[in-house]
């Protein structure tokens, strides 16, 4: 098993069809879903699923409501960004995440591995995203 970083495939599709609105306010739900080391994540996800989710204190299925950013241009680089994702007082260990679209049937956006476990035991685990312009933005289309 294993997670590899990856825009999912049926997003990159989901974005020439119009399935993922990234304005806000008005946009679309998206969530951000923690994953074990037993977890198989990658380009081919197609969906949120809860096989191989982190289970632990402070942690509820599906993970977290993300809160984005409105899509920008820099260039010729479109890009959005979430701010970051908080699970406070948490006790659990993740091996990479899925951000999904709550609002479109929980249609996989973008896979993030984090290379080994990542813990945490009675305090904060935080996703920090990158600095949202061109070239470091976590989705980003150039």
């Amino acid at each position: 098993m294993a997670i590899s970083t990856a825009f999912c495939s049926s997003f990159k599709q989901g974005l020439m069809q119009g399935l993922h609105n990234f304005s806000n306010p008005g946009g679309n739900i998206f969530k951000i879903a923690l994953y074990t080391s037993d977890a198989t994540l990658g380009a081919s996800t197609t969906a949120y699923s809860s096989t191989n989710e982190v289970i632990g204190s402070n942690y509820i299925a599906g993970g977290n409501v993300l809160s984005s950013v409105t899509p920008t241009t820099s260039g010729t680089t479109a890009f959005v960004d979430f701010s970051d994702s908080t699970w406070a007082s948490s006790t659990i260990t993740a091996n990479g995440a899925l951000i999904y679209n709550l609002s479109s049937s929980n249609a996989s956006c973008v896979v993030l591995a984090f290379g080994s476990d990542k813990s945490s035991t009675n305090g904060d685990f935080t996703i920090v995203f990158p600095t949202a312009n061109a070239s470091s933005a976590i989705i980003r289309i150039s």
